[in-house]
């Protein structure tokens, strides 16, 4: 079922909060959800290589880069790094590159755009802290769910017979 959202939507209104529609598709998986995993981090994606180095099943890694577009938190390294190690997807307030490559991944990632610039490697970043981006605060642990019709959040895991 590639339309999950609107049904969560419209069965779990009071449990869910949706992000502003501001992400395109670059991965080749539309839909995806699980467990948040957050991680700010600005121009810098050293946080972001040491996460999807680890096992990353029934998780979605949500990525804080404060909306910045002047380089790339993620490329396909990282990307196929994410998928050998399990992770269900990636959002990411920031920017990717290597984009023809991510799309031909089995893997969900939404981000605001391309820029084939890649980041600085600083060791810079902080994990598992909330996040606040697109009208939304994350909390790490909260659910996250993804398709062609944007990204919501809740606190709990939501049912529905595609889960």
């Amino acid at each position: 079922m590639l339309d999950l959202l609107p049904d969560l939507c419209d069965e779990h209104a009071d449990k869910i909060k949706v992000l502003d529609p501001v992400f395109k598709d670059f991965g080749g998986s539309a839909l995806f959800w699980g467990q948040a995993v957050t991680v700010r981090c600005y121009e810098d994606n050293s946080r972001v290589r040491e996460l999807v180095s680890q096992p990353g099943t029934g998780k979605v890694l949500v990525v804080d880069g404060g909306g910045l577009l002047r380089c790339a938190l993620m490329g396909d390294m990282l990307a196929e790094k994410a998928l050998e190690n399990g992770w269900e997807g990636i959002v990411i307030h920031g920017a990717i590159r290597d984009a023809g490559t991510l799309g031909a991944l089995s893997l969900g990632i939404k981000a605001l755009a391309a820029c084939p610039i890649r980041s600085e490697k600083r060791g810079e970043g902080v994990v598992d802290v909330p996040v606040t981006f697109a009208g939304v605060t994350i909390q790490p642990g909260d659910y996250v769910y993804a398709d062609l019709n944007g990204v919501l959040v809740s606190r709990e895991p939501l049912s529905h017979p595609q889960l």
